[in-house]
C-alpha cells in the first residue's frame, strides 16, 4: 500500500481543487482498504476515502488525518450478474456492459468517478439510476467492525441519497453488485424525454443499446459533463446542486413567486416526486434568477455549457468556488424562495 505525507489532494478530484492531506494511502486491494480504515479508527485518526474525487470539494487548508483512495479492480461479468471493485472506473464499466449487449446502466455513461460511489449517491442521469439495478452492496462496516453484505432493500435509496450518504461515517463500499437486462442488445426502455428525442424515437421505446450510450455521451459532452483536461468547462463535479423537491406548500409558494418575476405565462419545470411533492429544475432556479452559462469574473464561473455546474477555470481556490457557490444559493433564494443543496461532498469546508 503506497504511503505519501503532506500529499496534494487536489490532482485526486475533478475540481483540481483543494490543499494537501496530512497522509495518504493507495490501496489496490480489498484487504488494504479494510486494514487502513481499520488502522485509522484504532488511532483516532479522521479518515477521508477518496474515489474518483468527482463529487469532492476539499478546503483549501487540506485534510489533516489519512485521506484513503481506492485504486481496487475487479470487474466480473457471469450472464446479466455484474460485480464491480469499487475502485472500477465507472464510465468503463458502463462501456464493458453495453459491449457484451446488457442493458441498465447504458445512459449513465460519461460520469466521472468510481463505481464504489455509486449506490452512495444513487448515481443517475438521463432517466436511469443505479437503484434499479443494483442488487446488493459489500461494504465494511465501522461500527461493527467487519464486512457486510446488504441487499438492495437495505440501502434506502431514493433522489441522489442512500443509507450510505446518511451514514457517512459507518460504510465503506468495497463493490457493487448489479443484475443488468439481457435484451439482445437494446438498451432499457428510454424514459428521459432529451434522449428520445435526441435519438429520434418516443419515450418508452427500446434502441441499441450503444446507440443510446453514444447519445447520451454526446448529450454530456454539449453540457461539459465530460471530463477533458483541455476544456475547463469539465474542471468541475459536474452538477453542483440537486434538483429541489418541494412539498406542497412550498410549490405553491414557488408558483407564486415564479409568476410574480417572470408573468403568468412562465411556467416553471415541474415532475411529479414521492410522497405528493414536486420536483423542479434547479438549473432553471439559477437561470432565472440571472445567473447564465458562464456567469462570474473570477477563475471560479459558471459553466459556460450549462449553467449547473460550477467551474475552476484554472489558478481557482476552494474559497472562489464556494464564494460563487454562496452568491448563487442566495440569488435563488431572493428570486424564488427555494434552497439549494449541494451535491458534492465538502470536506473542511460548508457553504
Amino acid at each position: 500500500m503506497q504511503e505519501l505525507h503532506d500529499a496534494p489532494l487536489a490532482p485526486l478530484t475533478t475540481f483540481r481543487l483543494g490543499g494537501p492531506a496530512a497522509r495518504l494511502l493507495t490501496a489496490t486491494t480489498d484487504a488494504e482498504v479494510v486494514a487502513a480504515v481499520r488502522e485509522a479508527d484504532d488511532s483516532g485518526t479522521p479518515l477521508l476515502v477518496i474515489g474518483g474525487g468527482s463529487n469532492l470539494v476539499i478546503g483549501d487548508k487540506g485534510f489533516d488525518g489519512t485521506a484513503l483512495r481506492i485504486a481496487t479492480k475487479g470487474f466480473e461479468l457471469v450472464g446479466t450478474a455484474l460485480e464491480l471493485a469499487a475502485g472500477e472506473v465507472w464510465t468503463d464499466a458502463v462501456a464493458r456492459t453495453v459491449e457484451a449487449g446488457l442493458a441498465g446502466i447504458e445512459c449513465l455513461a460519461g460520469i466521472p468517478g468510481s463505481a464504489g460511489a455509486t449506490p452512495i449517491q444513487n448515481v443517475g442521469a438521463y432517466g436511469q439510476e443505479v437503484a434499479s439495478t443494483i442488487t446488493e452492496v459489500v461494504a465494511y462496516d465501522r461500527y461493527t467492525r467487519e464486512t457486510v453484505t446488504i441487499p438492495n432493500d437495505e440501502c434506502a435509496f431514493s433522489y441522489r441519497h442512500s443509507r450510505f450518504k446518511a451514514e457517512p461515517d459507518r460504510f465503506v463500499v468495497l463493490r457493487v453488485r448489479f443484475e443488468l437486462e439481457d435484451a439482445g442488445g437494446l438498451s432499457a426502455p428510454l424514459k428521459y424525454p432529451e434522449t428520445a428525442r435526441a435519438m429520434g424515437v418516443e419515450q418508452g421505446e427500446r434502441v441499441p443499446a450503444a446507440d443510446a450510450r453514444e447519445t447520451v455521451l454526446r448529450l454530456r459532452a454539449g453540457k461539459g459533463m465530460v471530463l477533458d483536461p483541455e476544456d475547463h468547462d469539465t474542471w468541475s463535479a459536474g452538477s453542483f446542486f440537486t434538483n429541489p423537491i418541494l412539498d406542497a406548500a412550498q410549490y405553491a409558494a414557488f408558483l407564486a413567486r415564479a409568476k410574480d418575476r417572470l408573468g403568468p405565462e412562465v411556467t416553471p419545470p415541474a415532475f411529479p416526486a414521492d410522497g405528493g411533492h414536486t420536483k423542479t429544475s434547479a438549473a432553471w432556479l439559477i437561470d432565472r434568477a440571472g445567473f447564465t452559462k458562464g456567469y462570474g469574473t473570477g477563475p471560479a464561473r459558471i459553466s459556460t455549457k450549462h449553467t449547473l455546474a460550477l467551474t475552476n477555470r484554472g489558478g481557482a481556490t476552494t474559497e472562489d468556488l464556494l464564494a460563487l457557490a454562496r452568491e448563487v444559493v442566495a440569488g435563488v433564494q431572493d428570486a424564488f424562495g427555494v434552497t439549494l443543496v449541494n451535491e458534492p461532498v465538502t470536506v473542511g469546508v460548508s457553504l
